[in-house]
């Protein structure tokens, strides 16, 4: 018998199979339809001896000290501040934009105050920013909106951005400096081993019992657990009763070149050009020496794993019906970016976990030894 079922091993997963296991001494079996712990962030040694992240690039970044202590219990860290370029116009030029992208692409010596009025000049007025569209042309116009933007996100999501919440282009900022850091975030890190490792270290603990390659539906009515977590897509729990929520996934390409470096930087976007949205190098992102170089390029899709809620008014109208549902739940809770239907980053989602932990904390005495799986199951 198990106090805790948990499904999905990803950051949701592992961080609350950890703090129950660890700080409450109860029993936890953690599932995953995958063959791995780690989900997304999950990295590997490829054929060639080369560290990779087998679902495109993860960085660690976080403002919340709470978070990086919590982590740094199962790894050390590597210092690591990440710079994206981006292929506009036949240029490499810094993303988020900055005074130098501005300056490299039109072949100006503008300063941080000129740069302010240039945007102004070309910025367009919008009453109300609504969407993905408003943010970016309202802020610097519409011939880097479609530069930089327009292009891009249309391939990320599979919609205009004026179809896209405004949430979307809201998390890259503009700057009026020369800072070509993509975050700017207090604390900027890559686990020195790699995330596998550092999920590896955060489930080894005696209470924590592992299946892989495992479903919800194949253990739901065959092990007996007191309380379910359930970290994957919300309405795949309810059956898709009000239909399926809409997520953008990814596909991606690997392959290793002869050679010890391929780009100058981590990842370079193709807002313009290509059928895909960026490429990686990961030597950059840990610091491995090898003589060898391994890329990935992402091509997004509507078809695979589910990665990304898609921001649209109509699809936040539907989570809302399943959300519902999921408060009536009795001893059941819904934890991660799929099954609360966000788009966290990786920082966001261990908060919330630990957060939830310390509900779980408040809210379930040691001391309380009822048992009733009927409770856990979805209606």
């Amino acid at each position: 018998m198990f106090d805790w079922l948990i499904v999905g091993a990803g950051f949701a997963g592992s961080v609350l199979a950890e703090r129950l296991a660890s700080q409450r001494n109860e029993r936890v079996l953690l599932i995953d339809r995958r063959p791995h712990i780690g989900g997304n962030a999950y990295d590997r040694y490829n054929d060639a001896g080369v560290l990779i992240h087998q679902y495109g690039p993860h960085i660690f970044h976080t403002n919340s000290e709470a978070v990086f202590d919590y982590l740094s219990q199962f790894t050390r860290w590597r210092p690591y501040e990440h710079r994206v370029l981006a292929e506009v116009d036949g240029l490499l030029v810094p993303i988020p934009i900055n005074l130098e992208t501005v300056n490299r692409l039109y072949g100006l010596s503008l300063d941080s105050d000129q740069l302010a009025q240039w945007f102004a000049s070309r910025a367009e007025r919008c009453d109300e920013i609504k969407t993905s569209e408003d943010v970016v042309v309202s802020t610097v116009g519409r011939e880097l909106y479609e530069k930089f933007f327009r292009g891009y996100t249309k391939k990320q999501w599979g919609v205009e951005p004026s179809q896209l919440d405004k949430s979307v282009t809201a998390r890259v900022p503009t700057r009026l400096n020369r800072d070509d850091r993509y975050f700017s975030d207090a604390y900027q890190f890559m686990p020195l081993h790699g995330y596998t490792r550092m999920f590896e270290r955060m489930l080894d603990h005696p209470n924590i019992n592992r299946m892989l390659n495992t479903d919800f539906d194949d253990v739901r009515n065959e092990v007996s657990y007191r309380r379910l977590i359930f970290t994957g897509p919300i309405d795949e729990y309810f059956n898709f009763r009000f239909g399926k929520l809409p997520y953008r996934s990814l596909r991606f390409e690997h392959i290793t070149l002869d050679k010890p470096r391929h780009q100058p930087v981590a990842v370079v976007n193709y807002p313009q050009t290509h059928a895909y949205t960026r490429v990686t190098e990961y030597k950059h992102l840990t610091g491995q020496e090898h003589p060898k170089t391994s890329l990935t390029y992402e091509f997004p899709t509507d078809d695979g794993d589910p990665y990304y809620p898609v921001p649209r008014a109509e699809n936040a109208e539907i989570y809302k019906r399943y959300e519902k549902l999921a408060i009536a739940q009795q001893n059941v809770r819904f934890v991660g970016r799929l099954a609360t239907y966000r788009y966290y980053n990786m920082d966001q989602v261990v908060g919330q976990a630990l957060a939830t932990f310390r509900r779980i904390a408040k809210e379930i005495p040691l001391s309380d030894a009822a048992f009733d799986t009927a409770s856990v199951a979805a209606e």
